[in-house]
């Protein structure tokens, strides 16, 4: 594995700021002006636009600096889209940057522009960790980042305190291909948690599970996803604690909220852990673990492996059933690759002067 030039991680750096920007100014039209209001002691910023339906919509936290940073220079913003897709047409061509394939990238964009990462959605699964190729500036492997589906995520509790709603997202996907569906629930009722189009491409939606495993085959409903429910999933909330901010490389750029690489490497181990042991499982398990693996040499070699620990550390301290998980998510590894990942983390957990308990063995 290799960084990439400096060259390439300067102008991704300088693309992702001016995305943002773009989606921003997208986002929020001049005729409209930003508000504060408190809600269960804490800040949030709101935008009102008389001419909008809903009047009022959900921008942030004001303790988040890059929204409220871009709240004061709002009017001075511009979303120059023509010079940004020279600048993805050069990180993908001649960088070799990873960049979604056509349908994906589509589902993606059009659910930044309606507001589901402004609404503090997740992009989760391959498609987040295409992404990290440029937000880390290292080159992974493409084999890795082929998929049929995207996928997001959502905590129930955001979706349920901001106060506003995409579109419904039946409707959105239906102006990228007639043919999305609404896919019925394995539960019977009538929520749904995927669509699917005539080929096969699925967008799904994911919440964290962290009630009672009664919940586990229920739809959660979600108020801000437009129609859409989740499924819940234990251990998710790891997953999608803290995300980051950074750019998809399609069309002038798509600014996203991905898990971090470092919690995204920990929780690979953990889905490992319960793949089925069919030939489909399999095959999921190895991708899984090829992802963590790689993410963890990604954060050594670009001097992060303290991040890596300090997720590690969280996860393993959350008690026995998640190290149970992480280390049979770890075992399935060859005995080389185990050894790389865990010199990696002991290297981090050194530099955090940390030690924990139990690891597994080489």
């Amino acid at each position: 594995m290799k960084e990439i030039d400096l060259i390439y991680r300067t102008m991704f750096a300088e693309l992702d700021q001016r995305t943002l920007d773009g989606s921003f100014e997208a986002a929020f039209p001049v005729s409209g002006n930003f508000v504060k209001a408190r809600v269960k002691e804490r800040d949030y910023w709101y935008f009102n636009d008389p001419k909008a339906t809903p009047v009022r919509r959900y921008v942030g936290p004001v303790d988040d600096s890059e929204i409220s940073k871009r709240v004061e220079e709002f009017r001075t913003i511009k979303n120059d889209l023509k010079s940004r897709r020279k600048l993805v047409a050069t990180l993908t061509r001649e960088a070799g940057l990873p960049a979604p394939e056509r349908m994906t990238g589509d589902v993606v964009e059009m659910l930044e522009r309606a507001g589901l990462f402004r609404l503090r959605g997740v992009l989760i699964g391959t498609v987040a960790f295409q992404t990290y190729s440029a937000y880390l500036g290292v080159r992974l492997p493409g084999a890795l980042m082929q998929t049929g589906d995207a996928d997001f995520a959502q905590f129930h509790s955001i979706s349920a305190a901001v106060e506003d709603s995409l579109p419904p997202v039946a409707d959105l996907l239906k102006t990228l291909d007639p043919s999305f569906r609404p896919v019925p629930h394995r539960s019977g009722g009538l929520q749904s948690t995927q669509y699917a189009n005539a080929t096969g491409y699925k967008v799904e939606f994911l919440t964290p599970n962290r009630g009672s495993d009664d919940n586990a085959d229920k739809p959660a409903a979600m108020p801000a996803l437009g129609g859409a429910s989740a499924e819940p999933l234990r251990y998710l909330d790891f997953l999608i604690f803290e995300p980051v901010r950074t750019t998809m490389l399609h069309r002038s750029g798509v600014s996203v909220r991905v898990p971090s690489p470092q919690r995204f490497a920990v929780h690979k181990f953990i889905v490992a852990s319960a793949r089925l042991s069919d030939a489909n499982g399999q095959a999921k398990r190895d991708k899984d673990l090829q992802q963590a693996k790689l993410l963890f040499e990604a954060m050594a070699l670009t001097r992060r492996q303290d991040d890596l620990a300090e997720a590690f550390s969280e996860a393993w301290r959350r008690g026995a059933q998640w190290r149970a998980a992480i280390g049979r998510g770890i075992s399935f590894l060859s005995s080389a690759d185990r050894t790389d990942v865990l010199d990696v983390l002991n290297a981090g957990l050194a530099d955090l002067g940390e030690t924990l308990t139990d690891l597994p063995k080489p």
